[in-house]
């Protein structure tokens, strides 16, 4: 059977069972016989497959691709004849397909002999952006040896004419509302996590945005107003917090948007998304990755009284009133010059943060990926040219403020930055572009990275990453099907573009399912590092780490960079002492819940880095605090120890590095033995007091400063998701800390240990817990059950040789084994200690869950509505968060505890080692000291 007569079986099966139009095409095989029977001008399917060829294959650096490409040269040389496809059209196609083989192909023909060619292949080439290290070698090479070609393109990059001679944004934009929920939108609405196998295939994954009645209203709204814009509102909350966001804007886009081009299905644009509350950080990044629109509307107020308080209701809570109407239906304007919002006349907002120099760039571009390789270009030609870079884009914004200090995340991207023309430190608000050292891309949102490397053209890692690491974790409960068709040609295609894998494409070594986040932070070696992350809780312990789309992870991993504004600060320190029976899951739910306290309700860490000082806390279970940060809304979070505690964790770091050279995991490039070499360096400079552990100057701005009081700290503190709140906006915000004894007797219906929220500690605490109860009790009977994932397979090796798995093997009613994986997701459970494969579990919600309707508590991040478990007709499922030792009696007793149960079942357990310092980790501020290194720019 040919590949074509499979893929017409493949789209009829699409198509009858799924509704759905022809998959497009990324496989040069397919794409050759098609070609073959383009040629064949009597072929049966030569209509069909002409169609296939100009409007379904992929571009970029697809098999397909270069086939497409090859075959388009051809056709302009003359050597082959399509009456279909002439000259003109032929150059237009390969326009439209970024980079890669098209741009091989364009210069080619731009310095063939034939002067009418090489003169349109020229103009095209003037078009395009997408060019890489062979192609500029090319045109330098060229341009030395005196090609009048190369002159000319080389000045028209220098230009930016690829960018100067786009059409401006319109001044008026018509929007329709659509209020797509209540409260906070988390992204698993948009894409949900137990969809997150067909994220690649965006025709597929966009039936799952929302609910098929949403996508029909969206449809009613677009025929009812064909000149507007369909606008997906946030009422009363924050648009796209959590993860996915990439599938999460795709979806939207598919939907609201508009098509990138006519040549490529399924590839949409420039969606408009607003909230209440305005946009999750990441997500809003991931918005102006497609060159977006994300508006912070404002429109519900906290109600004050007469003498300008705020009125509060019975919850302690303030009361908002409405500004004005968002109600779906309503017509409103934009006007992008003004920055305004409207409504016919009337001025509704200022909207002016969604349309600062930057992003009205990316909006003009129809993306930031453009803007960023426009400037990489734009740097390159003119530096080619011996000539200075003409001002063309916005500069960045670099803001000094004479005499004061550095904040941490301050210092870390003034070490970083790159291009920067100012001599002083820059402060929060600078637009920098940024040097990259640490990316790790995870396996729901892998697939569309590397599609996301293809379509721009990219072909191996950038030599400027320290390190980069592609993972197995959110797919490690299940070996299923979905995960056998796509895990296997993800990680193939990550090792050969010079990622760490978890899993080797040629079996060599043990496939890992390790959480990623515990990944990252062990080969994250130093604290002034900046890292890229494809999850929400890509938030290390060393250095700073920013969550983000899986398009932006493509985009460091290509060219080594990333751009965002300097963040502003909260710092917050500790004081007090801990009672012995707190953990330190108790002091972060803490930390959230005092600091909503301190500021009235504000929540001050919301799109914010969380400063924290966390002292002498080694950098496993300092991770339990900077994981959580992505539930505060911050943007990031940086950890700041003293030299002592820093060392010991880079060491820590080393010795798992080494084991991962051990099983065989390190690249022909010697990645990870890089990494050892950088830590060894790293510790000698703290050491002799060179370059002593990061902190703050002691004349740093912050925006605020929050002080948690240990003291208050006297029960288990629970995040609760609060499902019965009768304000809807209310449900489901991870703000609401509760101590156990408000849920005294409460039943549990399961009980989770897992995911990137534990460490070592947590499963050493479990063993003993055990123990302590055995000891008191006799054996142990589950009246819940306890599913503990742990975070990696170096813990659970150690916990082998420790002797602490056995105690937990004794009570285990499942245990993993590797060589027979489950194959379905468990769909019921028993009142049994399930002993999961390392990964995230029922955490990430695409494959275990719990029962609808069930009452868990889990020591994971998610309470999202529906992700570790949906709801019934009769009860809604929650997901309450609390610390592991919580989380073990809970599912002993069949309930939540009393507080003097579980001092009981905690006696005699060290569970943390947390001390605030005494003095504080500062550095005296030094104008010369803090003058940026300026990192030789890459571009």
């Amino acid at each position: 059977m040919s590949l074509y007569t499979k893929y017409m079986e493949e789209i009829q099966t699409r198509k009858t069972e799924l509704g759905l139009n022809p998959k497009p095409i990324d496989s040069a095989e397919l794409l050759s016989e098609i070609i073959t029977q383009i040629k064949d001008t009597n072929n049966e399917h030569r209509e069909d497959s002409l169609h296939f060829f100009i409007y379904n294959t992929l571009p970029g650096t697809t098999s397909a691709a270069g086939v497409k490409a090859q075959f388009l040269k051809e056709i302009i040389l003359g050597d082959e004849a399509v009456t279909e496809i002439t000259t003109e059209y032929a150059f237009e196609l390969l326009s439209h397909m970024k980079g890669g083989p098209s741009i091989e192909m364009l210069l080619d023909l731009a310095f063939a002999d034939n002067a009418e060619i090489a003169a349109q292949a020229t103009d095209v080439l003037k078009t395009q952006v997408f060019l890489y290290d062979a192609d500029t070698a090319r045109l330098e090479a060229a341009y030395k040896a005196g090609h009048p070609v190369a002159k000319e393109l080389l000045e028209s990059y220098a230009q930016a004419e690829f960018f100067t001679k786009l059409p401006e944004i319109a001044e008026k934009i018509d929007v329709v509302t659509y209020i797509a929920g209540e409260g906070d939108i988390s992204t698993d609405l948009l894409s949900p996590g137990n969809q997150a196998h067909s994220r690649a295939d965006r025709e597929l994954h966009g039936k799952c945005m929302i609910t098929p009645e949403a996508q029909q209203e969206i449809g009613e709204l677009q025929k009812k107003h064909p000149n507007a814009k369909v606008m997906l509102i946030a009422e009363k909350g924050t648009m796209g917090v959590g993860s996915s966001r990439m599938s999460g804007v795709n979806n939207v886009a598919l939907w609201a948007g508009k098509q990138a081009s006519p040549y490529v299905p399924f590839i949409n644009i420039a969606p408009v998304v607003a909230g209440t509350n305005g946009i999750s950080p990441i997500f809003l990044t991931t918005v102006d990755v497609t060159g977006g629109i994300g508006l912070d509307l404002k429109n519900w107020v906290k109600k004050v009284d007469a003498n300008g308080n705020t009125v509060t209701d019975a919850n302690g809570d303030a009361v908002l009133e409405e500004a004005y109407s968002v109600a779906t239906g309503t017509v409103l304007t934009i006007n992008t010059k003004e920055k305004k919002l409207y409504n016919g006349d009337k001025e509704l907002a200022d909207v002016s943060s969604a349309f600062s120099a930057q992003k009205i760039e990316f909006m003009k571009a129809g993306g930031s990926y453009a803007v960023v390789f426009g400037k990489k270009l734009q740097t390159f030609a003119a530096e080619t040219l011996g000539i200075d870079i003409p001002l063309v884009y916005a500069p960045a914004k670099e803001i000094s403020h004479e005499g004061q200090g550095l904040t941490a995340v301050e210092k870390i991207f003034n070490r970083n930055a790159v291009g920067v023309l100012s001599d002083s430190p820059l402060h929060a608000g600078s637009d920098v572009r940024v040097n990259v050292n640490i990316v790790g891309s995870q396996d729901t949102t892998g697939p569309m990275t590397a599609q996301e490397l293809e379509a721009m053209a990219a072909s191996v890692i950038s030599p400027i990453l320290d390190g980069a690491y592609q993972s197995g974790c959110h797919t490690a409960s299940v070996w299923d099907s979905k995960a056998q068709a796509n895990i296997p040609k993800l990680m193939a295609f990550m090792n050969k573009f010079g990622l760490i894998t978890a899993r080797d494409p040629q079996g060599v070594y043990h496939a890992m399912t390790d959480v990623i986040h515990k990944v990252l932070n062990d080969i994250t070696i130093d604290d002034r590092a900046i890292i890229i992350g494809g999850d929400s809780h890509t938030r290390m312990s060393k250095g700073v780490a920013f969550g983000a789309d899986s398009g932006t992870v493509a985009l460091a991993l290509a060219t080594g960079e990333a751009a965002m504004p300097i963040p502003e600060s909260v710092k917050v320190t500790f004081k007090g002492s801990m009672a012995k029976h707190m953990d330190f899951r108790d002091v972060v739910h803490a930390t959230q819940a005092q600091m909503l306290k301190q500021f009235g309700g504000e929540n001050v860490f919301q799109g914010r880095v969380i400063e924290v000082h966390i002292g002498t806390l080694m950098a496993d279970q300092a991770f339990t605090f900077t994981d959580w940060t992505a539930e505060m809304k911050a943007k990031a979070s940086i950890c700041i120890s003293n030299d002592e505690t820093l060392i010991k964790s880079i060491e820590l770091a080393k010795s798992r590095i080494q084991i991962m050279i051990n099983k065989g995991m390190d690249n022909k490039a010697q990645t990870l033995q890089g990494l050892i070499d950088l830590a060894n360096t790293r510790i000698e400079e703290i050491n002799s007091g060179t370059n002593p552990a990061l902190a703050p100057d002691d004349v740093a701005k912050y925006y605020a400063e929050v002080v948690v009081d240990l003291n208050e700290i006297v029960e288990p503190m629970i995040a609760d998701p609060d499902v019965n709140n009768d304000d809807v906006s209310k449900r489901y915000t991870h703000d609401v800390i509760r101590p156990v004894s408000y849920y005294t007797d409460k039943p549990v219906d399961l009980a989770f240990v897992g995911s990137c929220m534990v460490h070592k500690g947590d499963m050493k605490i479990i063993a003993h817990m055990l123990r302590n109860l055995e000891k008191k009790n006799g054996p142990i009977v589950f009246n819940a059950p306890l599913v503990v994932a742990p975070p990696t397979y170096n813990i659970v090796d150690e916990l082998k040789a420790e002797g602490d798995w056995a105690i937990l093997a004794k009570y285990a009613g499942f245990e993993f084994d590797d060589a027979k994986p489950k194959t379905a997701a468990r769909t019921k459970y028993e009142n049994i200690l399930y002993l999961e494969r390392p990964g995230c579990n029922l955490c990430m919600g695409n494959q275990e869950k719990a029962e609808p309707g069930d009452t868990v508590i889990a020591t994971s991040t998610r309470l999202f509505q529906g992700r570790v478990v949906a709801d019934t007709s009769d009860k809604k499922g929650e997901s309450l968060l609390g610390s592991t030792p919580l989380v073990v009696l809970a599912s002993v007793l069949g309930r939540f505890p009393t507080i003097e149960e579980y001092k009981s079942a905690v006696e005699g357990i060290d569970l943390t080692s947390f001390t605030p310092v005494e003095e504080a980790m500062i550095t005296k501020f030094s104008a010369e000291k803090s003058v940026p290194v300026k990192v030789v720019d890459a571009s």
